[in-house]
């Protein structure tokens, strides 16, 4: 990876373990400390070229190609380059690892922190693996969670096993073994369904604010969630949601649509009761990405992964079992 100038122009040969990734992701990769604005700013005006061309930000480099990358200057703030560090190193320490071998990691990601930067944060899981990780040459999510989500997360630390990775997940598994993906959530109502499958349709959609949401509808993509009953209290439910598919907010949004919204979820959720919940102890959404087995994307070896109950969320069950009658399933 070559060092970006400030004062010239920087010629660099794309390697095996980038082609694929899209050129924006590459930039902002490398020209750590530059605004996402102004990286997409420069490929627009054609300032960045590929191969002596101009490129849109979504291009999939190609090993061999050649990048021209304008003089680029840092213009970070002393203090907020400091709150970055200070962010980094936070993350750093709360990022337990399950696993890791030379083609991918296996983090337990707590809740509150994005995958990755942007929307409004600057740093996420993957850049505090790139910074807690110098020597790296290779780290890409295989796939994502939502911010307030804890649970177990993958990323690939080769290409190739980051494609692997991708095409298990886009096939459910049938190219080469079965993905097998867990959650355990929370609800507000009480599940009566020992076993649930949940087909339906979603659709992403943008609020005036520009924020994205999605919702129910036939026009929308095929979704499948199976739930299972874990255990239920007077206003409660335990669930284990299997992915089928992987639409963003799946969980969520097929909850909330008939009618058991998750405990403390802030997007699609029963707000007054999130209010009571907070002051209840229960300060995030009820949502874990508890368990997660499929084949090594190269060996294809079998592999099993359980990420244990954040204590906030066991502290909330075993609150629940305390002052309210349980009726179905283990005690917590």
């Amino acid at each position: 990876m070559a060092e970006i100038g400030k004062n010239s122009v920087t010629k660099t040969v794309v390697g095996e373990e980038e082609q694929g990734q899209r050129l924006d992701n590459y930039l902002l990769r490398v020209c750590k400390g530059v605004p996402r604005s102004h990286v997409y700013q420069i490929v627009r005006s054609g300032e960045v070229r590929v191969n002596s061309g101009r490129v849109a930000v979504s291009y999939r480099l190609c090993a061999g190609d050649v990048l021209r990358i304008p003089p680029l200057r840092v213009a970070a703030r002393p203090d907020a380059l400091a709150d970055e560090i200070i962010e980094g190193a936070a993350l750093k320490a709360e990022l337990p690892i399950l696993f890791e071998d030379e083609a991918m990691l296996v983090v337990d990601k707590p809740a509150g922190i994005a995958v990755h930067g942007g929307s409004g944060v600057s740093f996420g899981v993957i850049e505090a693996l790139r910074r807690q990780r110098p020597q790296a040459r290779f780290l890409e999510l295989a796939h994502r969670l939502d911010r307030e989500t804890s649970g177990i997360l993958l990323v690939g630390k080769k290409r190739s096993a980051l494609n692997a990775l991708h095409e298990l997940f886009r096939s459910g598994g049938r190219s080469g073994g079965e993905v097998d993906k867990r959650y355990w959530v929370l609800v507000k109502g009480r599940w009566m369904d020992p076993l649930r499958n949940v087909r339906l349709p979603l659709l992403k959609y943008d609020l005036p604010s520009g924020e994205k949401r999605v919702r129910v509808a036939d026009e929308g993509k095929p979704s499948h969630t199976v739930f299972r009953l874990l255990a239920r209290w007077q206003g409660f439910s335990l669930l284990e949601a299997e992915l089928k598919t992987g639409r963003t907010h799946q969980i969520r949004v097929h909850l909330s649509h008939l009618g058991y919204p998750i405990a403390g979820d802030e997007k699609y959720g029963d707000f007054a009761l999130n209010r009571e919940l907070q002051r209840g102890g229960l300060k995030r959404m009820f949502l874990h990405a508890k368990k997660i087995s499929l084949p090594h994307p190269l060996s294809g070896a079998p592999l099993a992964f359980e990420s244990p109950l954040p204590h906030a969320l066991g502290d909330f069950l075993h609150h629940l079992s305390a002052v309210g009658e349980q009726d179905y399933g283990p005690a917590f």
